[in-house]
């Protein structure tokens, strides 16, 4: 990337950042502003707790900020929240996380790094987990964390005020969550730590114990949270509407092309490598109709797996969407489900609810009324392996999409 001026950088990094609120917009633009007139490489990082064995698209916003920065010349700091997981994010929940325990959050991190370099660049990431200072804090440092931040804060967020107006738990161990991110910000040295919009109150609880530990506050960056597959929710295996960033090509293409069409904006802006002018041009597009809907999502679809297969790979996963979705004519959108094993064709019929019994599977599939991948199953003994992704149709109407799931 060519030098940028300090008011370009700043373009460049604030631009699709999120605040709900302008002063803190103003503020944050103008401490971002001089801490890059000092003219040294900014720390800067964001941290990702693992809850799950693999990483999403939603996590990829972030990163995609953090791989801006270490082109700009900064240095990137990709955190593990090994020991926050173990508490449990409240941001933007409605009831508190289910607790992990250690050997499963060991094992979820394992993959974590790989994954992330799909992104980042290797040569220029410092990895690190937060166990490594929060293990070695003693209970005298939690009552100095815990000075920083009056009950009342916590009430005020929008979630704990939900839930304590409906009499809804809040669990101690829920407040310690900011205590121990703000930690992480001061054994980082952190100039910048960039979040999705539902963590800017922990974001600023850093900035605050950084104060009192007599470092300078942390500009805090925080950008929109990604829609999952259903256009609604935020992105979440635990919602089962995610697109996993390891997930094989034709599975991703193909879960891109089930978004709803009022979801794509969402995604342009913050999953893809577009510039925004190009964005610009699309969403003009569909807005006056001169872009069909289906050609954007196509175009979406290949980059996304063009970031993270290659270019090959794109161009397989589009012609095996063409082959399988459209010259077949299937529906455009049709249940999914995950294949987390090998099963029964019978068996698999049977428990999608797509028959009244294995009875009716049995008979559908003799009468030669089931297919898998457009080829007619021949035998009640055939077995569906987790392969790669497949559509079942039973009878005239019924389709599903097979989507591999990796344990």
């Amino acid at each position: 990337m060519k030098p940028l001026s300090i008011d370009e950088q700043v373009a460049l990094l604030m631009h699709g950042a999120e605040f709900g609120d302008d002063q803190i917009r103003e503020r944050m633009t103008q401490e971002l502003r001089e801490r890059l007139k000092e003219g040294r490489p900014l720390r800067v990082y964001c941290g990702y707790d693992p809850t799950a064995p693999d990483l999403h698209l939603g996590h990829t916003v972030t990163m995609r900020k953090l791989r801006l920065f270490q082109d700009l010349g900064h240095q990137a700091i990709f955190v593990i929240g090994d020991y926050t997981a173990l508490i449990g994010d409240p941001s933007g929940r409605d009831k508190a996380r289910p607790r992990p325990t250690r050997e499963q959050v060991q094992a979820n991190a394992r993959t974590y790094v790989q994954q992330a370099f799909k992104i980042l660049d290797p040569e220029r990431t410092e990895v690190r987990y937060n166990g490594e200072w929060l293990s070695k804090l003693s209970y005298e440092d939690f009552i100095f964390l815990a000075a920083q931040v009056t009950v009342q804060q916590f009430l005020a967020r929008e979630n704990f005020a939900k839930r304590y107006a409906e009499g809804d738990a809040i669990w101690l161990h829920e407040l310690l969550y900011p205590l121990a991110q703000g930690y992480d910000a001061v054994m980082l040295r952190a100039d910048v730590q960039i979040g999705g919009t539902d963590q800017l109150f922990n974001l600023l609880v850093g900035r605050k114990i950084q104060e009192a530990y007599g470092l300078p506050p942390q500009v805090c960056i925080t950008y929109p949270i990604l829609v999952g597959t259903d256009g609604k929710l935020r992105m979440s295996k635990s919602m089962g509407n995610y697109i996993g960033v390891d997930e094989p090509p034709e599975v991703m293409y193909g879960k891109v092309m089930s978004i709803p069409d009022e979801a794509m904006p969402n995604y342009f802006d913050l999953v893809t490598r577009w510039p925004p002018e190009e964005i610009a041009r699309i969403k003009a597009g569909l807005a006056d109709g001169s872009i069909h809907p289906m050609e954007a999502k196509k175009r979406l679809a290949w980059e996304i797996v063009d970031i993270f297969h290659g270019r090959e790979a794109a161009e397989a996963a589009a012609e095996h969407f063409r082959r399988v979705f459209q010259e077949r004519q299937l529906p455009p959108e049709m249940p999914v489900w995950e294949l987390r094993g090998a099963i029964n064709i019978v068996d698999l019929i049977h428990a999608a609810g797509m028959t009244r019994s294995k009875s009716d599977a049995r008979r559908l599939i003799q009468q030669g009324g089931v297919l898998l991948d457009g080829v007619k199953v021949t035998s009640v003994e055939t077995v569906v392996e987790p392969e790669r992704e497949a559509i079942l149709r039973v009878g005239n109407r019924g389709f599903l999409r097979l989507v591999p799931v990796r344990e």
